[in-house]
């Protein structure tokens, strides 16, 4: 068996494999903390059972914010809808551009025909 066939068996194993919880456990703290803040779990694989999960925390996160909703006094802020977790592949939510004093000017400008 080649180094390179090796390398690959080893980085398609799970994550909760032997081989990978043997590795991290020779990381020293220092590194641990260094990968822990440059860590993007988006990108990682996850199982069916993880994005299986992930539906359910979204589900319940859903429904604890839909009853937070209807038992908040009228006169009150609604909160934010939560969002859902990131699953592998997916980057952030975008979020929406919002309407500053400038911005609104200019649009009022073009809209009365000061495109020219």
């Amino acid at each position: 068996m080649s180094w390179r066939r090796l390398r690959v068996l080893i980085s398609h194993l799970p994550a909760e494999s032997a081989t990978w919880t043997a590795l991290r456990n020779e990381l020293t703290p220092q590194q641990l903390a260094e990968q822990a803040e440059k860590g993007h779990p988006e990108k990682g694989r996850w199982s069916q059972q993880e994005q299986l999960l992930a539906s359910v925390v979204d589900a319940v996160r859903r429904v604890e914010w839909v009853l937070w909703s209807v038992n908040i006094e009228q006169k009150s802020k609604r909160p934010d809808a939560p969002e859902p977790m990131r699953r592998p592949g997916a980057g952030p939510k975008k979020t929406k551009a919002q309407l500053t004093d400038k911005s609104a000017d200019r649009l009022f400008e073009l809209l009365q025909g000061g495109a020219a």
